[in-house]
């Protein structure tokens, strides 16, 4: 029971924090006093607001993808200037090939199986169209951006950082 308080706690707090951090990039300001008691009252009201909508909890904060979603990031930058790179080319061919797969999505929460299915789309060329059964249904631009090796490695990719579905 106190490690379940502890937890529940612990991601009001980190939004909290986040949301504070947030508040003061965008607003600048640093040194007004009142302003800075509307900002932390602004705050206070969204974790309100967060708490009554029940988007605390084990995913509406997903700590556990740090810090691996970040390199993630890195490597799937590079991936969509690959993908940019295709895409450019068949802008000035005339044979497009249009294709729908499926692939197996072996993510073990939603929160993984959504950044799988986000990365394909923001993969240019691709787009996912379905996430459900345990699979995803993408629309590829090309042939060449439907082979199923990279997407499935993307999904591997998204599996080792994704421990929100551990226990």
């Amino acid at each position: 029971m106190l490690r379940s308080l502890r937890f529940i706690l612990g991601r009001y707090f980190a939004l909290a924090v986040v949301l504070a951090i947030l508040w003061l990039l965008l607003s600048g300001f640093f040194d007004k006093t009142v302003l800075l008691v509307f900002g932390a009252l602004t705050v206070l009201f969204s974790i309100a607001l967060s708490h009554r909508a029940g988007m605390l909890d084990s995913e509406g904060i997903p700590t556990k993808v740090f810090p691996g979603i970040l390199g993630y990031m890195v490597w799937l930058t590079f991936e969509i200037g690959k993908a940019n790179l295709i895409v450019a080319k068949q802008v000035f061919s005339p044979n497009l090939s249009p294709k729908m797969i499926r692939v197996k999505t072996d993510q073990k929460s939603d929160i993984g199986k959504v950044i799988f299915a986000n990365s394909v789309t923001l993969t240019p060329g691709t787009v996912s169209v379905d996430l459900a059964d345990g699979s995803l249904l993408i629309h590829a631009l090309t042939e060449d951006l439907a082979e199923e090796e990279p997407i499935l490695a993307m999904g591997e990719r998204v599996c080792k950082f994704d421990r929100t579905g551990d226990a």
